[in-house]
């Protein structure tokens, strides 16, 4: 069986270093919320805004534009489709559970996004 989509990573990985199809897709995504807006090099767009959130009270302002941020990454990946998107505040941040769906093989799995302010 060949893959669709085919990608490499050296993390929590020893010896097979390629990822494929939704693991990989996953991946991306996981890189994607992991980047502060304005932090890509040639990209100041590129990024999410959550990092800069986390001293701001969860309101319904800070909810709606994590929101916002969240549905645009979320749109950039046309192999995924969100079915449901939770944020809630946590003791030093915020968490973001994405249910999701990998397109071509309609697969489904929830996805933690912890955004802690302890963080370096």
């Amino acid at each position: 069986m060949g893959y669709t989509y085919q990608g490499f990573s050296t993390i929590g990985r020893f010896h097979k270093f390629t990822v494929n199809d939704f693991e990989l897709a996953k991946m991306d995504l996981y890189n994607y919320f992991n980047i502060k807006r304005g932090e890509k090099l040639m990209d100041p767009t590129f990024g999410t805004i959550i990092w800069g959130l986390l001293f701001e009270p969860l309101d319904n302002q800070t909810l709606s534009a994590i929101q916002d941020d969240v549905n645009k990454i979320l749109a950039y990946d046309p192999r995924l489709q969100a079915n449901n998107v939770t944020i809630t505040q946590q003791d030093n941040g915020i968490q973001l559970s994405i249910e999701l769906t990998y397109i071509p093989d309609n697969q489904t799995d929830v996805l933690i996004f912890n955004f802690d302010n302890n963080a370096p």
